[in-house]
């Protein structure tokens, strides 16, 4: 067991795509936790998914053992984090688990949104952050400029920074030495009562769940009875572990160390990230505070384009959800789609990754129903209900008022752009508080409804400043709104999957949009199809398709005009027959379109 004084707990924090997952590569290498054969880019990111997009979702830990200087031998305990503001609170677990954090910052872009926000909630948490200047190697460095913004925007001193590049590996063996010298060493009591944090929890097909922990005080043994003090369910250890990156087996971890143990547990919902772990026996005196559980914010319906695979959604869902706690889903029907799951995510890029994981590891083809917030509606009669579904709302004479979800956006953004950027906000009924400059680049705060972030605020928000603007909020709380339920009518008939919640101001943009769409993507039938958007029984927006007709006149050569008419008047009633029993058939293609709205 290591000396708790040679133990390094740290994380690595940084803006997407600054160079994380290179750095722990490096580190990983220069400590020889794998040979040269084992090692490949972007180690800790194992999911097809991960590596295919070059973003990491999970956090991911590794022991690594590095020879300082002085001859003294350190354990170092490095936590990966992701980048993504949807995995915040993946970021936030793995900073409570350890001291210090290593600042990543591409010594090229400089200081970006998410930079700040990781920043903040390691400062948070108290820790000793020692910043790092990426990518020196690039010849748009500039770590002079970058070291004053670090100063200026976050109020870190950077005199001291460090120098690296991930890629190349120049200055890492001075990272390793910055941990040693400059990070704290954890503290704890080895013959105290067990106290450990639970950091995360997935499952794995042999093992069952395995169970990723920091012991603060106390020590973990194969063999002895845990209790989880937030459910108080009771478990016999099996194994005990760290990861170098693969998995090794030890006989205990004692205090400041982090590793992971496996107990027949068979849920991964049985096991809370941020419960306390103690000794059945000899249980410690009071429970770690924990985290607020994940809450999700925008809610979809998943379809299965087959509806025979129903019942494989369901249990892919399922084991979907045995790994990612932050999932929430439950059953719903749609007269359009038939039977599906109303499911909710922390966010959009949440929503893509579960939406591809679901296709591409069980191989259901999906359709997705339009995103939408959680909205809160006050009826008349006092009752609050909580509305995930657009086509759930209730008749608006049985309704007082909708309140909305707001969020509080920080954009960072290169001058030239920052006029197309307050143009976007202020479509979108954003509310400016605050704009300051660090250097060349405009930090603007502002407030903003969810409900119009969800759709598309970020892809636009890249496509009007050519992807240099950076972006990152936090939920604020409920306000009341002008909102209305839009429904689309096909042939008369309303299309629940099309339903959404709109401004009333922006409904009748939204409707000639949609209905527009659906003109183009509906083929054509025997008979005249109107396409209608309607907020309660008032059209706002009409398009007609018109029939498919056959020549019926084409065999009459010559004679009375008469004749024609008769012929054009059968046709008209079988027409008009043909309509009032007709089916409009929407294919998959023109929802899947439909749903995925844009502006221009």
């Amino acid at each position: 067991m290591t000396e708790t004084s040679h133990i390094r707990n740290f994380s690595i924090v940084a803006h997407i795509d600054h160079g994380k997952s290179t750095l722990a590569d490096r580190l990983i290498q220069t400590c020889g936790g794998l040979t040269a054969r084992e090692m490949k880019e972007q180690v800790l990111d194992s999911m097809e998914i991960e590596r295919e997009r070059g973003i990491t979702v999970k956090a991911q830990t590794v022991r690594l053992d590095y020879t300082a200087d002085n001859g003294e031998t350190y354990e170092l305990n490095l936590i990966d984090t992701p980048g993504h503001v949807d995995f915040a609170y993946e970021v936030n677990r793995s900073l409570a688990a350890v001291e210090g954090s290593l600042l990543v910052v591409d010594a090229a872009q400089g200081v970006e949104a998410q930079t700040l926000a990781n920043v903040y909630q390691a400062i948070e948490n108290d820790h000793e952050i020692v910043p790092v200047l990426n990518k020196v190697d690039l010849p748009a460095a500039e770590p002079d400029r970058v070291r004053q913004q670090i100063e200026d925007v976050i109020g870190l001193d950077a005199s001291g920074a460090l120098e690296i590049s991930a890629k190349t590996g120049i200055g890492i063996k001075e990272v390793l030495e910055a941990i040693v010298h400059q990070l704290p060493a954890p503290k704890g009591e080895a013959d105290q009562p067990l106290k450990a944090m639970l950091v995360d929890s997935w499952y794995d097909a042999y093992l069952g769940v395995i169970v990723l922990v920091r012991i603060l005080d106390g020590r973990l043994k194969k063999g002895m009875r845990i209790k989880l003090m937030s459910t108080d369910a009771n478990y016999l250890v099996d194994r005990v572990g760290v990861f170098r990156p693969k998995q090794e087996m030890v006989t205990d971890l004692g205090p400041g160390e982090i590793g992971f143990f496996t107990a027949a547990i068979k849920e991964v919902a049985d096991t809370r990230v941020g419960d306390t772990v103690t000794e059945e026996k000899r249980p410690c005196a009071e429970a770690l505070p924990g985290f607020k559980p994940a809450q999700p914010v925008v809610f979809a319906g998943f379809f299965p384009v087959d509806t025979a695979e129903f019942e494989d959604l369901r249990e892919a869902m399922g084991k979907l959800r045995l790994n990612d706690a932050s999932f929430s889903f439950e059953m719903e029907t749609s007269a359009a789609l038939g039977f599906g799951f109303r499911c909710g995510f922390l966010g959009l890029l949440h929503l893509e990754i579960v939406r591809d994981r679901l296709e591409r590891e069980f191989n259901i083809d999906l359709i997705t129903t339009a995103p939408s917030v959680i909205y809160h509606i006050h009826q008349i009669k006092g009752e609050m209900l909580e509305l995930h579904n657009p086509a759930d709302m209730p008749e608006p004479n049985y309704i007082d008022t909708i309140d909305e979800p707001w969020i509080q956006a920080t954009i960072l953004v290169p001058d030239e752009y920052l006029g197309a950027v307050l143009k976007l906000c202020e479509d979108r009924r954003g509310r400016q508080k605050e704009l300051t400059y660090a250097g060349s680049r405009a930090m603007l705060i502002y407030e903003l409804p969810l409900n119009e972030v969800v759709f598309d605020f970020y892809d636009r928000l890249k496509s009007v400043t050519r992807g240099y603007a950076s972006f990152d909020y936090q939920m604020t709380g409920y306000e009341p709104g002008d909102l209305v339920r839009m429904h689309v009518l096909v042939n008369e008939e309303p299309v629940d999957a099309l339903a959404i919640i709109v401004h009333r101001g922006r409904a009748e943009q939204r409707g000639r949009v949609m209905v527009e769409k659906l003109k183009d993507l509906i083929p054509r039938h025997m008979f005249k199809i109107p396409i209608q958007a309607a907020i309660g029984g008032r059209v706002i927006a009409r398009e007609t398709i018109s029939a498919m007709r056959k020549d019926v006149t084409a065999k009459c050569y010559g004679g009375d005009v008469s004749r024609k008419r008769k012929l054009l008047d059968k046709q008209k009633e079988g027409k008009k027959k043909m309509r009032q029993f007709g089916r409009v058939e929407i294919p998959q293609t023109a929802f899947i379109a439909a749903l995925k709205m844009d502006e221009n």
